[in-house]
């Protein structure tokens, strides 16, 4: 069966785009993953109808009652609400999501643009949806399924040629908020304006990494990634090792998600996975690994006993109610061979400790496969099997390379695909790693290597190419030039500006982009350097802006507290003071220039890191930008002109006449209670963010749509002046915050230290013990901020929060 091939995926034009505008869409289905889909097209700002069956065990008289009828899809809707991690950006985000059932309500699709099937896992009942969908739904509105292993084109069978052409599927990955990975499955009936719209709005509006598979067993992730997983099981037995040491090793290490294969496993539910492997193993009678997804008898013993993993409670690890000294759960593992739970043991390998001071991923591979103890074989093994299952896909599940790393990256969480971790240690290398295990590579990797090729990819003027099986030539990465990636920009090895924490690139049109560089990017000398220096490069030499964002993980994790630390403990006043009030001019450097600067953040945006943006002109937050001012927590106040800021824009909420102590209460709250926003749209709710910040749904854009603003900006850029009109309440408000920091030690929120930090915080927000309310300078507050941090580095359950911090990475509530 023929499907679009990558030639089609890119002949994508401006008005395939743009033809169709999506305002309404309906979800049918509300189990986690229907709604877990909704939930994300809420996220974007969608009206959704959500649909379920009506329950099969109503009474005559409860059939009559709407409540009851919809008693399937309401719970789904309610349960929204709770799930941990969050589906919703945003809580009252869950108002665009109205239910209803198929009996019903199924006429009320005709309003909608895009029908999504999330219904049970059987073509039957599928195609039965369908024919019901068929009924009502309006001429040109798309229909798509998310089924993850029911062949695509057979759910058309029997319908019109314009639900044909309109049809697809969209394989979302669970939770759908979070995982980025939507692949596109076209049948060839569907009409390529429809796979060129699917592939750009998963990528500009839903968020995603879009990728293009052919209607093949579980596409391309899940044939790749069941398969890498069903490997490591194999080779835990080969190997005679625990589930611990595997899930050590199969972790941070191998640079996969820090659970490790068979926590991953327990998490994700066996009975779930089982299914999975089961379709592909069934349906793929001719592919030369399947002896490899055969489950092994510990699996068959999880299964018997439906130890399902968390949903059941149990898996290959089981949590009691026991503690141990710490207080911690005691957490208890499978044996593989005696089938018994047993304590857990402790993890030592050679290689582990090699790999542990190695930050980049690609040095700990290499690494791995120059060690030989069991964590170096489990990988070697592992990735050499890999390396020739995947040569294999090609061009059965995809007609290129880039598009199975795509979608392990973005649906499994792999910081690299197959391909990549192959180019880790070169071509060459990786056959023969492969063909050490019996394993067999496909002829085109023998031929490319043969023609003199080692790598799948290379860098050239920044631009990142791949290796192109069907032409045997490199060719640019589609889409790659939308996306402003820095680690390409620095290949080319011209740097505006570098420190050994910091650097600037010239990202174009004019534009700086400062990249931190520290460790997690914490914030210290380097950076802050970095930071003014920029800027005043920036300002001298003509650029138009900057902006201030990096590709890490995360944005920032804030100030570098070891720096702190060593000062507070030696009581070096002097210094510290010095060093605070280098932190919070930087951060009004950054409001304070002649050039725009804008912020562009993900991942954690802590206390310094969330201090700068606030300053910045403006920030461009990816939606997954866990925001906050978590000073607290090391028992300080934010000391970087955030508690300044908060009181500047509780100060700009105020309205004449109107009652100010509550929302002084409100910004005194979020400061004392340390909240960090789960989302950048929460951020707003908090404050964080306010009306000349914005959000982009898809991290990868985040730069890209951050140096648009400072082009948008930068015309008519006029240098601010600091304020000097701020409006502080003085007693007044101090009375009314100190009775509120009281009523959290009376509710339990805070122990006695926490009540200290907070009048510290109550302080700075009112300007102080001044006797009523009156205008003050930026500088005035940011001298008072100081001063009460200061006070608390000399606390000494201050300097207890900070040394626990900095030894565990957890807060010490005293």
């Amino acid at each position: 069966m023929e499907t679009p091939t990558l030639e089609a995926q890119s002949k994508k034009t401006s008005t395939n785009k743009m033809s169709r505008k999506i305002r309404k869409i309906a979800v049918l289905g509300s189990g986690i993953m229907g709604a877990g889909i909704a939930a994300h097209y809420a996220n974007i700002g969608l009206d959704v109808l959500m649909l379920d069956i009506v329950p099969f065990n109503l009474t005559d008289e409860e059939k009559k009652i709407p409540a009851k009828r919809n008693s399937i899809v309401n719970a789904a809707k309610k349960a929204l609400l709770k799930s941990k991690p969050a589906a919703l950006y945003s809580k009252e985000f869950i108002n665009r999501i109205q239910v209803g059932n198929f009996d019903d309500d199924m006429e009320k699709i005709a309003d909608c643009d895009w029908v999504i099937e999330v219904v049970i896992e059987r073509l039957d009942i599928k195609q039965q949806v369908f024919a019901n969908v068929e009924k009502y739904r309006k001429k040109g509105a798309l229909v798509t399924s998310n089924t993850s292993s029911i062949p695509i084109h057979l759910m058309a069978e029997g319908r019109s040629d314009d639900f044909k052409k309109n049809f697809c599927g969209t394989h979302f990955f669970n939770p759908p908020r979070y995982l980025k990975l939507f692949e596109v499955i076209p049948t060839p009936d569907t009409d390529q304006s429809v796979v060129d719209f699917l592939m750009n709005y998963a990528d500009v509006y839903l968020g995603k990494t879009a990728v293009l598979c052919k209607d093949t067993p579980a596409f391309i992730a899940n044939r790749v990634g069941v398969y890498a997983m069903a490997k490591i099981y194999q080779l835990t037995e080969e190997l005679d090792m625990t589930v611990e040491e595997v899930d050590k090793v199969t972790g941070t290490p191998m640079g996969r998600p820090r659970t490790g294969v068979f926590r991953l496993g327990d998490l994700v539910g066996h009975d779930t996975s089982a299914k999975v492997t089961e379709t592909i193993s069934s349906r793929c009678e001719n592919d030369e690994q399947k002896d490899a997804l055969a489950p092994p008898s510990y699996t068959k013993f999880l299964a018997d006993n439906k130890f399902y993993g968390d949903k059941s409670g149990q898996g290959f690890y089981k949590k009691t109610k026991e503690k141990d000294e710490k207080g911690k759960k005691i957490v208890l593992a499978l044996d593989l061979k005696k089938l018994e739970y047993r304590p857990k043991q402790k993890v030592k390998f050679a290689s582990l400790d090699a790999v542990k001071q190695i930050d980049s991923l690609s040095g700990r591979i290499r690494t791995f496969f120059k060690q030989d103890d069991k964590a170096a074989q489990l990988v070697q093994k592992s990735l050499g099997a890999l390396f020739a299952y995947v040569s294999n896909r090609i061009p059965e599940i995809s007609d290129d390379i880039y598009s199975i790393d795509d979608a392990l990256r973005a649906g499994f969480a792999w910081e690299a695909g197959p391909f990549q971790y192959w180019d880790m240690i070169g071509a060459k290398a990786g056959i023969e790693a492969a063909e050490k295990e019996g394993q067999t590579v496909a002829q085109w990797v023998k031929d490319f290597v043969a023609a003199g090729n080692d790598t799948f990819y290379k860098l050239e003027n920044g631009v990142n190419h791949f290796y192109d099986v069907a032409t045997k030539s490199y060719l640019p990465v589609p889409g790659a030039e939308q996306f402003i990636v820095l680690d390409n920009l620095r290949a080319t090895k011209k740097l505006v500006y570098e420190n050994p924490e910091a650097v600037a690139h010239d990202i174009g049109d004019g534009v700086l982009c400062l990249e931190f560089r520290s460790k997690m990017n914490s914030i210290g000398e380097g950076v802050l350097k970095g930071i003014n220096e920029v800027i005043q490069i920036a300002e001298d030499e003509g650029w138009r802006g900057v902006v201030i964002g990096n590709n890490a993980e995360h944005f920032s994790v804030g100030a570098n507290l070891m720096m702190i630390a060593m000062m507070a403990y030696q009581q070096e006043f002097d210094e510290l003071n010095f060093a605070v009030n280098a932190f919070q001019q930087t951060t009004m450097r950054c409001r304070y220039s002649s050039v725009p600067v804008v912020a562009a953040t993900q991942g954690y945006v802590f206390g310094g890191g969330c201090e700068t943006i606030m300053h910045c002109d403006a920030a461009v937050c990816a939606t997954e930008s866990y925001i906050g001012l978590v000073e607290v927590g090391v028992g300080l106040i934010p000391g970087g002109g955030g508690t300044k800021e908060f009181a500047l824009r509780a100060s700009d909420s105020f309205v004449e006449g109107d009652v100010q102590i509550p929302t002084l209460i409100e910004k005194f709250k979020t400061l004392a209670m340390a909240s960090v926003a789960t989302s950048a749209h929460e951020a707003f709710n908090l404050g964080y963010l306010n009306h000349k910040d914005s959000v982009s749904v898809n991290t990868a854009r985040n730069i890209g749509e951050a140096k648009k603003k400072v082009l948008e900006l930068s015309p008519n850029y006029t240098q601010p002046g600091q304020r000097l009109d701020i409006d502080v309440l003085g007693r007044t408000g101090l009375g009314a915050l100190y009775t509120a920091s009281h009523s959290l030690k009376l509710g339990k929120y805070a122990s006695e230290h926490d009540i200290k930090i907070a009048n510290k915080i109550a302080f700075v927000l009112c300007g102080g013990d001044l006797t009523g309310p009156q205008k003050v300078s930026e500088q005035y507050l940011l001298d008072i901020e100081r001063e009460a941090f200061l006070s608390l580095c000399g606390e000494q359950k201050t300097l207890e929060r900070i040394q626990h911090m900095l030894q565990t990475n957890k807060p010490l509530r005293n």
